[in-house]
């Protein structure tokens, strides 16, 4: 599953942002925006997807669709959300096409803070200046 939010996730780098990344290993302790949105595979289980990106990967996404060089904080907690669902949902279209379908919730801001949510898998993706964190916890049912 998190593969499908991978190329999902990059293909927003690509073709949103106009920027190439990387995936690495570790990610930075600095301040990240996190959303997350759960979903069900078809088989029933439940998972959280966690997206959570620094402020200049935030303020990127707000500077191209909103056309502002500098987003107050309440903007770019709205552009942490539409991030998680651009990709989830572009990942959930992946998906269909493979042999673990699954459905989305809708997505939900977690906080700003330094991502330290316990995850079973996670992907970082980054480029010189900004960073973006995908992990996936399976929810106890």
């Amino acid at each position: 599953m998190i593969k499908s939010i991978e190329v999902a996730a990059k293909n927003f780098c690509i073709h949103q942002l106009g920027m190439e990344c990387q995936n690495i290993e570790k990610y930075d302790e600095v301040k990240t925006f996190i959303a997350y949105i759960d979903i069900v595979v078809i088989d029933g289980n439940k998972y959280r997807v966690f997206i959570a990106a620094n402020e200049t990967f935030i303020q990127s996404v707000a500077t191209l669709f909103l056309e502002e060089k500098k987003s107050d904080e309440e903007t770019l907690k709205d552009m942490t959300l539409e991030i998680a669902n651009l990709i989830i949902g572009s990942a959930k279209v992946l998906a269909e096409k493979s042999e673990n379908p699954y459905n989305i919730g809708r997505p939900s801001f977690e906080g700003i803070t330094t991502f330290n949510i316990k995850y079973d898998e996670i992907v970082i993706l980054s480029n010189t200046t900004s960073e973006l964190i995908i992990a996936v916890k399976e929810l106890d049912v």
